[in-house]
């Protein structure tokens, strides 16, 4: 080629975040340099590392670049050619005596999709029961609507939160052995013997919970990172807006998922579905990955690895959508009251969804039975609706725990389609949903509502399915070990966490011991009740002290249990035997 302006390119990370602004913003920059050097022939050079320190973009994204520059310059009817991408190449460069013969260029995209998403343009509103719609600023706050309104000051009118005290529920972390990990990036947390228990016991109960819905749920597994030069998990990535997590591999950019989206689109696409297997779930508890800021970070809550329960089910319409969206709503509410809880909602959603959706709005608010906020967004996003449930905490902050969403956006941008019965292709509505959260904000909710009960002048503790060591037998002195033996073996065969306090200490400081462990049930055993074949019971929750037999300790413990998992304490029977957790 000869008289050609010779662009040595460049594609860098950033570059990512928006090709088509980049690619005509250089194309902007080479049509005025080619009019300054009287030139029609262009040539696109890639070329890596052209600045010290830089960072390229994947091959994939800078071959789309580079590819959208030569089809721009193409339409305004410029001679271009493009050099093959990733070869090693001779070349010999004749550049002529001219002031504009060496340039150059920095194009910058104006915005990135990590952690600066352009802010939309929202606005707040009160609904209420009756469907009657309210200003926040003129709203009137009734008596039992405390928790509403910290929630409506906070998103709507943007007052600032208490501050200053530190929630007494970091203390109850350190007594399970739940602690941030200082070896690792920022906000993430490690988990004790006790701790994982309770992990693990909370993970199988968002399982059951999945499956509760009464249609097929399919579980799944995969990886925890996507390429960003892929578009639909760019598109998504940055639709979500939220705040990424990403690591380079060779010259690939990915991004750690934030939640089992990606994952489930990228298996479901390639499924054949039916119109008859509609409804379906499908489910995963995904370690996901979002890069909350350093200030924001608060353990169990606001944490850069997270484990979402993740349940998307896939629907043939909006009014299937809707009528399993009221069925999770409904399932939502039932499991925060187990807690003795109630949740204060916001309502993400746009204005003209509302309008045509106010009988679907007005059932969910029966399920609520108290007003809700509503955050009207553009019509830019892949949901119609996204609720978020919020508990306010001790500090009186609302707290997001639960969320579902009605997606109407990635199944086609995944290429996920089902077979309609009159044999035409449609893409399904898919519903988003965390029953109770994440695993880690599930926690957070039940150790908050310790802390709530702690205020009321009660004990602390966590209900009986999740507390480590349901049960602990103590002998009096060591002549009754054997039958606190006898009483240990028969609540551990019943599937009861069970421990033995066999260490050379007085009776009132193991029993001292075993209150500050939480444990709900303490089985004294000295000789009364190795004559009479009993236990003496003391009871956390109440208080109470009496005698009783195993077999009726057990059948309480399996009462207050059942419905929910079980799995064996990790730790040995005998307490002496134990080292300390620090």
């Amino acid at each position: 080629m000869e008289n050609t302006l010779l662009a040595w390119i460049s594609v860098e990370e950033a570059d990512e975040a928006n090709p088509e602004e980049v690619a005509e913003k250089a194309v902007e920059d080479l049509v005025k340099v080619c009019g300054q050097v009287k030139t029609r022939n262009i040539l696109l050079y890639p070329y890596a590392h052209l600045l010290f320190g830089s960072q390229p973009a994947s091959p994939e994204a800078a071959i789309h670049i580079l590819k959208l520059m030569e089809e721009k310059l193409k339409g305004l009817g410029f001679n271009v050619r493009r050099a093959p991408f990733g070869y090693y190449k001779a070349f010999q460069v004749e550049c002529k005596g001219h002031p504009l013969a060496e340039l150059s260029r920095v194009i910058v995209p104006s915005g990135e999709a990590e952690g600066k998403p352009e802010a939309p343009q929202v606005y707040y509103r009160i609904l209420t029961p009756e469907m009657a719609v309210y200003k926040p600023e003129e709203y009137v706050f009734q008596p039992g609507e405390e928790e509403f309104k910290a929630l409506v000051e906070k998103e709507a009118l943007k007052k600032g939160l208490k501050g200053g005290a530190e929630p007494r529920y970091l203390a109850y972390c350190k007594k399970f052995g739940i602690e941030w990990e200082e070896f690792s990036d920022l906000g993430h947390m490690r988990y004790g013997p006790e701790a994982t228990l309770i992990f693990d016991l909370i993970s199988d109960y968002a399982g059951m919970l999945a499956e509760s819905l009464d249609i097929p749920v399919y579980k799944v597994k995969g990886t925890n990172m996507f390429n960003l030069a892929i578009p639909a998990v760019k598109q998504h990535a940055e639709l979500f807006g939220g705040r990424l997590y990403t690591i380079r591999s060779g010259n690939r950019r990915l991004v750690m998922r934030y939640a089992a989206c990606h994952q489930q689109f990228a298996m479901v696409k390639d499924w054949v579905i039916g119109y008859g297997d509609l409804p379906f779930g499908v489910y995963e508890l995904a370690d996901s990955y979002r890069l909350e800021q350093e200030g924001e970070l608060l353990l169990c809550f606001r944490v850069r690895k997270l484990h979402m329960p993740d349940l998307h089910v896939f629907c043939r319409s909006m009014e299937e959508a809707q009528e399993y969206a009221l069925k999770i709503h409904r399932k939502i509410f039932e499991e925060i009251a187990k807690l003795g809880r109630s949740y204060v909602s916001l309502y993400n959603t746009t204005e003209e969804y509302f309008e045509a959706n106010r009988d679907f709005f007005r059932r969910l608010l029966e399920v609520e039975g108290k007003p809700v906020l509503l955050c009207f967004v553009p019509k830019k996003y892949y949901w119609v609706i996204n609720v978020e449930y919020n508990i306010i905490d001790e500090l009186g902050r609302p707290c997001e725990i639960a969320t579902f969403q009605i997606d109407v956006g990635n199944a086609e941008r995944f290429g996920i389609a089902y077979t309609d019965r009159d044999g035409s292709r449609k893409h399904p509505i898919i519903i988003h949903t965390a029953l109770i959260g994440t695993v880690e904000r599930y926690l957070f909710a039940q150790l908050d509502t310790a802390s709530k009960r702690e205020r009321e002048g009660k004990p602390p503790s966590l209900p009986l399915w999740l507390t480590p060591i349901q049960a602990r037998v103590i002998p009096v002195s060591a002549r009754h070990l054997d039958y606190a033996w006898k009483v240990y073996r028969q609540l551990s065969e019943a599937r009861i966490r069970v421990d033995l306090d066999d260490r050379d200490e007085s009776l009132p400081k193991k029993v001292r011991n075993a209150e500050v462990a939480w444990i709900p049930y303490i089985a004294v055993v000295g000789d009364r009740e190795t004559e009479r074949g009993t236990i003496t019971l003391r009871i956390r929750e109440t208080g109470e002290q009496r005698e009783a037999t195993t077999q009726q300790l057990i059948q309480e413990i399996e009462e207050k249990t059942r419905g929910y998992p079980w799995r064996p304490l990790p730790l040995p029977a005998q307490t002496s035997r134990r080292p300390v957790f620090a």
